[in-house]
């Protein structure tokens, strides 16, 4: 590949963009973000290849097969930096249109605002009542609890039941696996999610709406596959197809399913 060279001749009409802010919807805002990302995604893909070329690629220039895993891995590099913002490139470009920042985003925008619809095959569970200790912590991270809700498109109700049974919407809390936070997320799920500061309510909200959402897409939108996959892991409801046969694992369910109720009305449940 050649030398990448970039011009840009004249700039001065993007120090508008804030005035054309109001021209762009959230889904608009949305749309405008992901390019980005793509756009720099693809710009570190460039910039990663142009420097393997000095080194003969990762895996040597007489690898068998390193051609194709080098691209691979270039590829998932790019893309992993870009989500991770470690270049900035995106958020600049976001801007520089929208004339706001990318975070603005996780406050009341998003990036994947389809709303996860939830089913449901076990008989409906009796709402259970939290203390009312529990919802006064709680109540402080309504606004983040809101804007995690609209980021994953999961109910922001069905976050608060899971905070409730994790933790008591206590932010030190520890279990004795270690799980850590409001939503008692492990350290290998943490780093998975992006979360580097578990400690932090927002980052761990985030973080542990998100793995909720990836397993309620996962399965489909079924609550308990789903529920019982964050306690007790995917692996297990795929062994047992189903919710796995540990008491733990079935009250927690249950637990969830029963402030759930609670928090959407005591005749609103699943069936």
């Amino acid at each position: 590949m050649g030398n990448l060279q970039l011009k840009i001749t004249d700039v001065k009409h993007l120090d508008s963009s804030a005035e054309i802010n109001s021209r762009y919807n959230d889904a608009q805002k949305a749309k405008i973000a992901n390019a980005a990302k793509e756009f720099e995604s693809l710009l570190t893909s460039m910039m990663l290849k142009s420097m393997d070329k000095t080194t003969n690629g990762m895996f040597g220039q007489d690898s068998l097969g390193g051609d194709y895993f080098n691209t691979i891995f270039e590829n998932e590099m790019a893309s992993f930096m870009s989500k991770n913002k470690s270049m900035g490139i995106a958020d600049i470009l976001y801007k520089k249109i929208t004339g706001e920042d990318m975070n603005h985003l996780l406050n009341g925008s998003t990036l994947n605002n389809n709303k996860i619809e939830l089913k449901n095959s076990l008989p409906t569970t009796h709402s259970i009542v939290p203390s009312s200790k529990a919802m006064d912590r709680l109540n402080k991270y309504e606004d983040i609890i809101n804007a995690a809700s609209n980021s994953f498109g999961v109910d922001k109700n069905l976050i608060k039941s899971v905070i409730l049974t994790e933790s008591a919407a206590n932010d030190n809390a520890v279990s004795s696996a270690k799980a850590k936070g409001l939503m008692q997320l492990i350290d290998s799920t943490a780093t998975e999610m992006g979360v580097s500061n578990v400690w932090d309510p927002k980052e761990n909200i985030f973080g542990g709406t998100k793995y909720l959402a990836e397993m309620l897409r996962k399965y489909n939108g079924d609550i308990n596959l789903a529920l019982a996959s964050y306690n007790a892991g995917p692996q297990n409801v795929d062994k047992y197809g189903g919710i796995p046969p540990f008491e733990e694992t079935q009250n927690y369910v249950q637990r969830v399913k029963g402030y759930f109720n609670h928090l959407n009305g005591e005749n609103y449940g699943y069936e």
